[in-house]
């Protein structure tokens, strides 16, 4: 039985779709920053590409079937809003359309487990804790891991740190600048949980009341992402509760999660949480954004050593959310830090939520190319605003026998303060 999407009334949500797809005037700006392109070399394989194939199929003429390998393939990077001259908004097209698409969807076993067990395991980091153990016993008994989940199991770490939960709030130091709410995160809390305590001592040293509300949870990032609406929109309800109206802003230290909330709006778009969505989504900044446009009330000591630091814009905060020059004036206002810049910033290192577990062959090529162009640059250390960016480079810089750290832009600035940079 054919698989269609049903698209006879779009509803209030059309113009999600509707527009990206007016707007394209296909002419190929995109290309060079879209990483599948680039590495691929198909034109159904570009954002301009895949635009065509999703009108053909919204209008009947194509079915979903066919087009669905290329629609896969796509990382969700937004690089491509960043080039468009027409402003066309990819990422709202791809991601409603993945929604719609996978109403229905037949995929099969294999991968359909691979994407369950993902799905109900990075949200969770009690969870994700529990599976990495597993996953860690599991590798060292031969045949211990069924072929279909060696993709997800050789991402997972030979080991966690030590779970350090954050604590309910930072107090400002000297006079209060403003008061914020910090998401904590949920999978980033299990492989990094020193990023959340950084950021909140950070902003606490810099006037800022940090508070972390005890009902939040995933973001729902992962989820909306991936097709998975409902799902999205289940864990985001949690959130909508839990988050107060009356801070300054709410902190998000990690690209993906704070590209998620932002969309809360989309999100919830014809829903009656739609009002209460859109203002949360408002008032979602990232640290070094909000750090950045704040004004550091001192900046750190000078190094003892000169440290040369690579910074690798996320995709999810470049692209999505347009923030490149707030974590570059955090880092250069570090006396003794050389900042520099890699070739290729503007292609994803491959991460992308869940796709290298999707596709692990792919994510892998282009994590390898983020990190060579990184190591070209001579740099000592790299930093960069995702979790998932973070753990991507350092299992590439392991491969390529180059394990030089890297650190969330957060936690170089609570270094350098408290002179141990």
């Amino acid at each position: 039985m054919k698989h269609e999407i049903p698209v006879e009334e779009l509803g209030v949500r059309g113009p999600l779709m509707a527009d990206p797809i007016a707007s394209c005037v296909h002419c190929g700006f995109c290309l060079p920053s879209c990483p599948t392109y680039v590495t691929m070399g198909e034109e159904m394989d570009s954002p301009r590409g895949r635009i065509f194939l999703m009108k053909e199929v919204l209008e009947g003429k194509l079915e979903v079937e066919l087009a669905q390998p290329y629609l896969d393939n796509c990382l969700g990077c937004q690089a491509c809003e960043t080039a468009c001259p027409s402003g066309v908004r990819y990422g709202d097209l791809i991601t409603e359309f993945r929604a719609r698409a996978e109403v229905g969807r037949k995929r099969p076993r294999a991968q359909r487990l691979r994407r369950e067990l993902a799905l109900r395991t990075l949200p969770d980091a009690r969870r994700f804790r529990a599976a990495a153990k597993s996953g860690a016993l599991a590798r060292k008994v031969r045949g211990a891991v069924p072929k279909a989940l060696r993709p997800m199991v050789d991402l997972l770490p030979e080991r966690l740190p030590a779970a350090r939960p954050l604590p309910p709030s930072f107090p400002a130091q000297g006079e209060r600048r403003a008061r914020v709410a910090l998401l904590a995160g949920c999978v980033q809390q299990a492989l990094d949980p020193e990023i959340g305590w950084a950021a909140g001592r950070v902003l606490a040293r810099n006037g800022v009341e940090v508070i972390v509300p005890a009902g939040q949870g995933c973001c729902g990032s992962l989820a909306m992402h991936a097709g998975d609406a409902a799902g999205a929109r289940k864990l985001a309800r949690r959130n909508l509760g839990a988050f107060p109206a009356d801070v300054d802003a709410v902190i998000t230290t990690a690209a993906g999660c704070g590209s998620g909330m932002r969309e809360y709006g989309s999100l919830f778009l014809g829903e009656s949480e739609e009002a209460a969505a859109t203002a949360l989504a408002g008032r979602t900044r990232d640290v070094a954004e909000f750090l950045a446009d704040l004004g550091l009330a001192a900046a750190p000591p000078a190094l003892a050593h000169p440290r040369r630091v690579a910074y690798q814009d996320a995709c999810h905060l470049a692209h999505a959310q347009q923030v490149t020059a707030a974590p570059r004036r955090l880092l250069t206002a570090i006396e003794g830090l050389e900042l520099l810049e890699p070739a290729e910033a503007e292609l994803c290192c491959g991460s992308a939520g869940i796709y290298n577990v999707e596709r692990p062959a792919v994510a892998a090529e282009l994590g390898e190319r983020k990190a060579r162009n990184l190591l070209a640059t001579g740099a000592e250390l790299i930093a960069s605003g995702n979790i998932g960016c973070l753990t991507q480079l350092q299992r590439q810089l392991a491969n390529l026998d180059h394990p030089i750290p890297t650190l969330h832009t957060i936690e170089v600035l609570d270094r350098a303060y408290s002179q141990t940079l």
